[in-house]
């Protein structure tokens, strides 16, 4: 192919050039038709597909409306209301501001909008565009306050990229998606989805927390509901809250993810890396962490104007956001003992249960998301940020026992001969019955009966225990023999230059000899037999990526849970009652004591009601 001389593009292919950007498929479109309804105020939406949205795909709110002579305006490129000037691109406050969307579909479908600011419906007016150019006319059209659009053959006029789409069930799932992730935002927002007419969700709207709190149960589950904690805390300007699910409610894919942005959506490496890091040593092989988090900040420290879609963001700093994330559900999943989860939520003692079909499942409120602070506030000198008020969901809440005091509490005799005390006196796990095959504990609490893997449990205390020792004090350095020079790519000495100061507190000491040469003169001593070299380079890239890291700090707690494996109680092994009671109580006061450092569970409790069934009592 010749390339000819420079011409300007005619105005249909320059928007069908943008709608190759911003309309990827039928889920596409309903993205950015929903994010103009809620840029509208709109608080009743509904949404109607067919054929997976290829077909038609229709909406309607109640929103402010289209004045009659803006609506052709409204259908032109780079037309918005929700950005004038350099300074508003800059703190962007709306979820729609780029004026591309409505012109990219126009130009790949057959698009009407029928709109009205009035509260008499005989004042609507109905756009269309039509041609080859784009035309667009107006004309009369019953309707009230608010809007429709239509968009019918979507891809008509472009069978290459309509040959790309998958089965009408699939483009469907994408837009149930889309639908349950704007939902999840705004639960103040009534959502009705349909195919041809036929209702499949109803997501009612709600302005209290409980409205939130039951949106995200209806929409994510109830095992997730039964199996999350409650995040909520706010420092330094950022507030952070929602829910994130325990280790053992991981899933095979990283299909229940939900991070939003002052209520945007998004998927960022940067809070990627953050929630992975936070789950490192106690998610098992390659699960994924479930989660649903809301993520609050002046919008001058987020530049949403990265990505077409809007689907990324970019913040100004995002080494604060990774710590905060980071810090926030570390603690909050270290937090969680055995006493938190002993008694499961009841999701049915809720006088108002949320209205979804099958896929939705209709399920009632169980958890409880308090907030610390309406504002984005810091949070007082000396206070501690992890309000330390803040109750978790009925699923966690402690039976009534003191941790601290757990084992001054219990007796001597208790210890020594097994006997299990009734009531209020019962900790947690229970106290220990028999030793199993050398290998599992039983155990007997007021719920039931536990089960124990011996080692998992004392390697995850040994481990613990270890990187405690380890946090408590600097990290050692070990000075090399010999400097080992390092030749770097000018992004990684670029981030070198930019991070310095980040390798001493890591135990490294690196200096530059020379525009892209640095010297490794001394390295953890923990880490001496490692490759010096690969260990900076994959700092380097990580800080350049993300602007953190924690290659050297995974790489320590590798060799703490080697150390913490070898140094563990041993399958065959014999344990008396008093040790293995002294391992339970060991259990309950120590971080993560839920999974071993590989992530597999190290207790499993067996209730008075799945006893039964075993042996079909009660029937």
């Amino acid at each position: 192919m010749s390339i000819g001389k420079i011409k300007q593009l005619d105005n249909r292919l320059a928007n069908q050039i943008a709608a190759g950007e911003v309309v990827e498929r039928p889920a596409s479109v309903v993205k950015e038709l929903l994010e103009n309804a809620l840029d509208a105020g709109a608080t009743v939406i509904t949404i109607d597909v067919d054929e997976g949205g290829v077909k038609s795909i229709r909406i309607t709110d109640n929103g402010t409306g289209i004045a009659a002579d803006e609506l052709p305006l409204a259908l032109a490129r780079h037309a918005t209301s929700k950005i004038a000037s350099i300074d508003d691109l800059e703190a962007v406050v709306t979820l729609g501001f780029r004026g591309e969307a409505l012109a990219s579909i126009a130009s790949v479908s057959k698009l009407s909008v029928t709109s009205n600011t009035a509260e008499n419906p005989s004042q609507g007016q109905v756009a269309r565009c039509e041609g080859r150019e784009m035309q667009v006319t107006v004309s009369p059209a019953a309707h009230p306050r608010g809007t429709t659009l239509e968009i019918r053959d979507l891809f008509y006029n472009t069978p290459a990229r309509r040959k790309f789409l998958r089965t009408e069930r699939t483009e469907l799932g994408r837009v149930e998606e889309v639908v349950k992730r704007t939902a999840l935002a705004r639960p103040d927002v009534t959502f009705v989805l349909s195919r041809n007419g036929k209702v499949l969700h109803r997501l009612t709207a709600g302005t209290s927390e409980h409205d939130l709190q039951r949106r995200v149960i209806g929409i994510c589950g109830e095992p997730f509901a039964r199996e999350s904690v409650v995040v909520d805390r706010v420092a330094h300007g950022l507030s952070l809250r929602g829910w994130v699910g325990l280790p053992t409610f991981s899933r095979s894919q990283a299909d229940l993810q939900y991070f939003f942005v002052n209520g945007r959506v998004v998927k960022d490496k940067v809070i990627t890396h953050a929630v992975r890091q936070a789950y490192r040593d106690v998610l098992y092989g390659g699960r994924h962490p479930a989660y649903v988090l809301f993520l609050e900040l002046d919008a001058n420290r987020v530049d949403v104007n990265v990505h077409p879609t809007k689907h990324e963001v970019r913040f100004r700093d995002s080494r604060a956001v990774h710590g905060f994330v980071f810090s926030t559900l570390g603690r909050a999943l270290a937090d969680v003992r055995p006493a938190d989860i002993a008694n499961p939520v009841n999701l049915d003692q809720v006088s108002e249960p949320q209205v979804f079909d099958t896929q939705f499942q209709q399920v009632s409120m169980g958890l409880e998301i308090p907030r610390g602070t309406d504002s984005l506030s810091e949070p007082a000198v000396g206070a501690n940020p992890f309000h330390e008020s803040l109750p978790l969901p009925a699923a966690f809440i402690a039976g009534g026992s003191d941790r601290g005091a757990l084992r001054s509490d219990m007796g001597q005799t208790s210890l020594q001969s097994g006997a299990a005390p009734h009531g209020s006196d019962v900790p947690p796990l229970g106290f220990a019955i028999a030793h199993l095959h050398g290998t599992y504990i039983v155990a007997q609490n007021a719920a039931g009966m536990i089960l124990v893997d011996a080692h998992a449990a004392h390697e995850r205390i040994t481990y613990e225990r270890l990187k405690a020792a380890r946090a408590t004090a600097s990290i050692a350095s070990q000075p090399l023999l010999v400097p080992m020079p390092l030749t770097l790519t000018t992004a990684e000495m670029g981030a070198y230059e930019e991070f310095s100061d980040l390798f001493s507190q890591l135990g490294l000491v690196v200096d530059a000899a020379g525009d892209y040469t640095v010297l490794i003169r001394e390295v953890p001593v923990i880490l001496a037999r490692d490759n010096a070299g690969n260990l900076v380079r994959d700092v380097l890239c990580d800080l350049a990526e993300v602007g953190h890291s924690d290659r050297l700090s995974a790489r320590m707690d590798e060799i703490l849970a080697t150390m913490a494996c070898h140094g563990s109680v041993r399958a065959n092994r014999s344990l008396s009652i008093a040790e293995m009671n002294a391992l339970l109580r060991d259990m309950e006061i120590t971080e993560n004591s839920g999974q071993c450092n590989h992530g597999r569970p190290t207790w499993v409790q067996l209730g008075h009601d799945e006893l039964d069934k075993l042996f079909l009592r009660g029937r």
